[in-house]
């Protein structure tokens, strides 16, 4: 259930939703960076960061 509010939160403010997922980290940043250069990429990243597997690297 948490998962999927990170995804609907993705569409709406990306760094946020992966702060909440990752904590502070550069992560949160990048998607900082996309998400001032459009917001389609910014969504696209968000979604990639949250719905990855944590065990993957």
């Amino acid at each position: 259930m948490k998962k999927i509010l990170l995804i609907v939160l993705c569409f709406f403010l990306p760094p946020l939703a992966v702060l909440l997922h990752e904590g502070l980290n550069r992560k949160v940043l990048w998607a900082l960076l996309w998400q001032l250069l459009g917001h389609f990429p910014g969504v696209i990243y968000g979604i990639l960061v949250v719905t990855k597997d944590p065990e993957r690297k």
